[in-house]
């Protein structure tokens, strides 16, 4: 279920679609003119397993897990793929041990799988930008 979490089209979320152990995540987008950040989070209750910020105005992606309300240490990895109204893709696989995540210039981001489940089903999009795909294989 795709859920529109405002007016602006830039925060969603999408609930009750299973992201397991082997899968990929594949999402596309274009970040917005004035938006300085974007984020995507992969949830689990009220704890983030993947969360992932990309900060245009700095050209950095940072990726960080929240567990019990505890921020983890920041994965700051990868290249920087991003640009303003220009169409973006890339994908998180899933592994017991971590998030895989490859970027569109060929970098990739490791982030533990801090939280160790084999299995999510949520899923949110903040800040600046516009999804155009989500797609689970």
């Amino acid at each position: 279920m795709l859920k529109q979490l405002d007016d602006s089209m830039a925060n969603m979320q999408v609930n009750n679609r299973p992201l397991k152990v082997g899968h990929t995540l594949t999402i596309t987008g274009i970040p917005k003119t004035g938006d300085g950040r974007f984020e995507v989070n992969i949830l689990s209750g009220s704890d983030i397993a993947f969360h992932m910020s990309v900060r245009l105005t700095t050209g950095s992606v940072v990726c960080n897990s929240l567990k019990a309300g505890v921020w983890g240490a920041e994965v700051r990895q990868g290249g920087f793929p991003f640009k303003h109204n220009e169409l973006f893709k890339f994908t998180v696989t899933l592994t017991r041990e971590e998030f895989l995540v490859l970027l569109s210039d060929g970098s990739e981001v490791h982030l533990p799988n801090r939280l160790g489940a084999s299995e999510y089903l949520d899923f949110s999009f903040k800040g600046g930008v516009l999804i155009r795909s989500f797609e689970i294989n």
